[in-house]
């Protein structure tokens, strides 16, 4: 896991998104600021946690989870845990 956590650290000014995924972030965890990708850095920076499935790391941010894709560092989606599914978060996240 902590090879897995250095990479996207290590990688950390390459993670962009969508003009969609924007929205997409903003409306899933109802946030009201300009900088959505700075916002996901500083929070995969200080994350709690950082798993690798598969083709995506999950960076758990306490009380919501960001999707990354591994090789092309984009922000897919981002939510809040109580909104997932209690059975995918214990599966992706190990909480």
């Amino acid at each position: 896991m902590k090879k897995f956590m250095h990479e996207l650290l290590k990688n950390i000014n390459k993670i962009h998104t969508t003009p969609m995924g924007i929205i997409r972030i903003k409306n899933n965890l109802e946030l009201n600021i300009n900088d959505i990708v700075e916002w996901c850095k500083e929070k995969t920076i200080i994350a709690k946690k950082i798993i690798l499935n598969g083709k995506n790391w999950y960076v758990d941010i306490g009380d919501s989870i960001i999707t990354i894709n591994k090789n092309s560092y984009t922000i897919i989606t981002a939510h809040k845990k109580c909104n997932l599914n209690k059975g995918l978060v214990l599966r992706i996240t190990g909480l």
